[in-house]
């Protein structure tokens, strides 16, 4: 399960799409705004994407987590809009027979939303004004010229 949301992300809704009784173990990673990015305070974030394009990259990346640690027990959730200080921007639970399967499909889902998922990040300063964050540069998806 993946999904763009624009309300606050519940940790138990996301739970719900994992566990299963051959796991001995279910990880929730939270991501969260904080409150302070490149020595300025920060008030809050906004997340902007392209839905229709943003969409489709979470799922292939959760497919990706799902097919690396082969199992479906992934859900992703990244939320859109305005966020304050302490809520949860991003939510990843992985559930695994064992643990280092759910910290590997974890962080992969993790790192690849950071390298190639079109969201962006505007933050807002205390002392005023509001700058977009530095972002990664996309890389190539090396499969995507064998697709039509």
């Amino acid at each position: 399960m993946s999904a763009l949301v624009r309300e606050p992300i519940e940790t138990e809704r996301v739970l719900a799409h994992v566990g299963d009784a051959a796991d001995g173990a279910t990880l929730l990673f939270l991501g969260v705004v904080r409150d302070h990015a490149d020595g300025r305070t920060v008030t809050g974030i906004r997340y902007e994407a392209y839905e229709e394009m943003a969409a489709p990259v979470l799922a292939d990346i959760a497919d990706e987590a799902c097919r690396l640690l082969g199992t479906d027990r992934i859900a992703v959730l990244h939320r859109l809009g305005d966020l304050t200080v302490g809520e949860v921007s991003v939510a990843v639970a992985v559930s695994s027979p064992h643990r280092s399967e759910a910290y590997e499909a974890s962080r992969y889902v993790i790192e690849q939303i950071k390298q190639r998922l079109p969201v962006w990040k505007k933050e807002c300063f205390a002392e005023g004004g509001e700058a977009w964050a530095e972002g990664t540069e996309p890389r190539p998806d090396p499969d995507s010229r064998s697709r039509t």
